[in-house]
């Protein structure tokens, strides 16, 4: 009878929390509110910082460009959803951009803005351009709330889709990996991880139209990714068992993105 009425809230809660995306369109399973998601954010992203090696704006170029690439990419985000009537997307949103001392190849973006790059990825993006690629890509995970998605799709899981102040009460440790990782999902190759992959796509393809808004040439994202694919030295699974594309399917697919993202382009200064 358990097991029976387990299953039973599981589905009603797949079918109570899918809901249409306003940036992608595609209907996306969000069972948190993201207020709730903001304000752990927001408690877990200090930790980190504290916990991390912050390369300070005020001494450091490459911290600086990426505060730079940052605060253009949200000012441009801001600037179309309000021409879009869907500013409420970032109600409650409070950017902040840093730079970590990490020689991990590597960037996120947690909800509500909470932004890292690591030095690691500078020596493969080069340019500001491709880091704006990167930032972009990074920052559309959450705008078009893959983190939530995420966070739903393991509490569905893994705790049976209770409330996330209740997963927090009961199982803290579980809850906040779900949280800082949102792949913490121990599924099927025919369910999340695909979907994983959808999402990744999503946010190459909106990512790239963010940074052209805020002035960045999105052609810098095809060579970027290229040497991304040099730089992982061809040690990754096949993509059937990865929750990320494969290089070749992601750098052809944004060869698509990249004339999406075109007529969103005005370089900077003019």
């Amino acid at each position: 009878m358990k097991k029976i009425l387990s299953s039973f809230i599981v589905v009603t809660a797949l079918m109570v929390g899918c809901a249409k995306n306003q940036i992608t369109g595609r209907s996306q399973l969000k069972l948190l509110p993201e207020r709730d998601l903001q304000a752990m954010a927001t408690q877990q992203y200090q930790q980190f910082l504290a916990e991390s090696k912050v390369v300070s704006v005020s001494v450091n170029k490459d911290a600086e460009m990426v505060r730079r690439v940052g605060t253009r990419i949200a000012a441009a985000i801001t600037s179309y959803l309000q021409q879009q009537g869907k500013s409420d997307i970032l109600d409650g949103y409070k950017w902040e951009f840093n730079l970590i001392d990490n020689k991990e190849v590597n960037a996120w973006c947690m909800p509500g803005g909470k932004v890292v790059a690591y030095t690691g990825l500078l020596p493969v993006t080069q340019n500001e351009a491709a880091l704006a690629v990167v930032m972009g890509h990074e920052i559309a995970h959450a705008i078009a709330l893959h983190g939530n998605e995420r966070m739903s799709q393991g509490l569905v899981q893994q705790l049976g889709g209770v409330a996330l102040s209740v997963a927090v009460a009961n199982k803290p440790a579980e809850t906040q990996n779900l949280f800082m990782t949102a792949y913490g999902i121990g599924s099927t190759v025919g369910g999340t991880l695909p979907f994983s992959r959808k999402q990744e796509l999503e946010a190459d393809q909106f990512g790239l139209r963010f940074a052209a808004m805020a002035g960045y040439n999105p052609q810098e994202a095809v060579p970027f990714w290229q040497r991304m694919a040099k730089a992982g030295g061809g040690q990754k699974p096949p993509e059937i068992l990865s929750t990320h594309p494969s290089d070749e399917t992601r750098i052809n697919k944004m060869q698509q993105y990249v004339k999406e993202a075109m007529p969103y382009y005005k370089p900077i200064g003019k």
